[in-house]
């Protein structure tokens, strides 16, 4: 029996409180340091994560901007609907006097439209257990993680999936761990739901975990893939209801204890149906792995697919200047700038109070559009 554990430091990405509103006018001082269209002065020698974008620097303390209210889109990623894809941010650099090292939650950073610098850290949603999670029973979890995002409702705004930790007695099935955080006009706000899996889906006593979005059947509707004990599959057809419901559930034969996108694409044979795969070790982004596909199709992610390599990939580094070790890892590729080619973000991280997030415009790794320390999201 396996329960959800926190990942390494830092995972990767693949979103609290509701930001201040503030005036947007250029002519507001305390907004003319990083909504102005002219540079920041650099930083002194001594800051903190010697974080200087190209453009702008962004650190603790910057004024917060409201998020842009949205239509709707089909964009990825875009959780407030205004066509231009967000950024979900796990495992926030803590405070030097947080002794307790206690998880601030979930971070997103709002897209901008600008093809020169499409996420604006000022733009930024903080998500924690206490704001956004649901209860079990009486109960808060501790425990709250990003996972996945997809357009579950189809609304038009990405929604969240997280994962947490339910209190567990250690008989029979344990409860479901998954919880969706929808997006809105407004962006990702209010309270999760618990992801509702009927007990036709479940086997045995395993944690559903490892949830995976994709159209797996070719319907149109996003849909998503969960473990289940025994090496078997959880699909959940959508769309779900605001209650957390799938449209219809089952329990598929074959998977494994880790589930993943394909990558770069989805749907690895262009037939319509997104594939899935399974895979018996955790794989991060960006590096080697090894794993079964499973090919979508009218029934499902059922297909064999024979084996399956995710490739290495050399990561630009995000230029934090410190001293002593560091580690770069993927956050995402996705299209931030508008121009249908996938953008690359990375993390660069000293041990958990320093760290750099880069945004590499496609086919560039020398120059990054935006950096920022995920430090913007302290008190």
């Amino acid at each position: 029996m396996r329960r959800p554990t926190r990942p390494e430091h830092p995972k990767a990405a693949i979103p609290g409180r509701v930001p201040a509103v503030l005036a947007a006018g250029c002519s507001v001082l305390l907004l003319a340091l990083t909504a102005c269209s002219g540079p920041s002065p650099s930083p002194a020698s001594g800051a903190k994560n010697g974080d200087t974008p190209p453009r702008a620097r962004a650190g603790a303390g910057t004024a917060r901007l409201p998020v842009p209210r949205g239509d709707g889109s089909r964009v990825p990623y875009d959780f407030n609907g205004d066509g231009h894809r967000d950024l979900v941010l796990d495992d926030l650099v803590k405070a030097p006097e947080d002794s307790h090292g206690d998880d601030a939650g979930i971070g997103v950073v709002y897209g901008t439209g600008d093809p020169d610098r499409p996420l604006d850290p000022a733009v930024r949603q903080l998500l924690s257990a206490r704001a956004n999670a649901a209860k079990s029973g009486d109960t808060l979890p501790a425990a709250f993680d990003a996972e996945a995002a997809c357009d579950l409702d189809r609304d038009g705004f990405s929604d969240l999936i997280v994962s947490t930790d339910p209190p567990y007695n250690g008989i029979g099935a344990p409860p479901v761990p998954l919880q969706i955080l929808f997006g809105s006009p407004a962006g990702l706000t209010g309270k999760a739901v618990t992801v509702r899996i009927p007990q036709k889906a479940r086997s045995g006593n395993d944690w559903p975990e490892q949830p995976v979005c994709g159209d797996f059947d070719g319907d149109g509707e996003a849909d998503l893939a969960v473990t289940a004990s025994a090496g078997r599959i959880t699909f959940l057809h959508g769309p779900f209801t605001r209650a957390g419901a799938p449209r219809d559930a089952e329990l598929l034969p074959d998977g494994g204890p880790y589930l993943y996108a394909p990558e770069p694409k989805a749907d690895t044979d262009g037939d319509g149906y997104d594939d899935l795969v399974a895979a018996a070790r955790p794989h991060a982004p960006g590096q080697a792995g090894k794993g079964t596909l499973l090919l979508g199709s009218a029934e499902g992610p059922v297909r064999p697919g024979g084996p399956y390599a995710f490739a290495a990939e050399k990561l630009p580094g995000a230029p934090l200047d410190v001293t002593g070790t560091t580690r770069t890892t993927l956050l995402s590729h996705g299209d931030h700038d508008g121009d249908r080619k996938p953008d690359t973000v990375v993390r660069t991280y000293r041990g958990e109070r320093q760290d750099l997030v880069a945004l590499y415009p496609a086919g560039t790794t020398d120059k990054p559009a935006v950096t920022f320390s995920t430090a913007v999201f302290l008190p």
